[in-house]
């Protein structure tokens, strides 16, 4: 398992999460932040840290959010 940032993010980018990741594994994209999947220990240190509630165990996104998802992995993809 692993954590996705979603829609929320979009337009706030607010960096607490990347504060508080012990490996940092979540990078800056133009428009949110992106938590690398190979990368992440799946701590949960960044879930409660997120001030618009943008993360999400990659398990429950919310159905209205589950294409971030696939955006999350393409971003590293290239």
């Amino acid at each position: 398992m692993t954590y996705v940032i979603a829609e929320p993010c979009i337009g706030t980018k607010d960096s607490a999460c990347v504060a508080v990741c012990p490996v940092d594994c979540i990078y800056e994209g133009d428009d949110q932040f992106y938590i690398h999947p190979d990368e992440c220990i799946d701590c949960g240190a960044c879930e409660p840290e997120c001030p618009v509630e943008a993360i999400f165990a990659d398990d429950a996104v919310p159905e209205q959010w589950a294409d971030f998802t696939e955006k999350n992995k393409a971003f590293f993809d290239g």
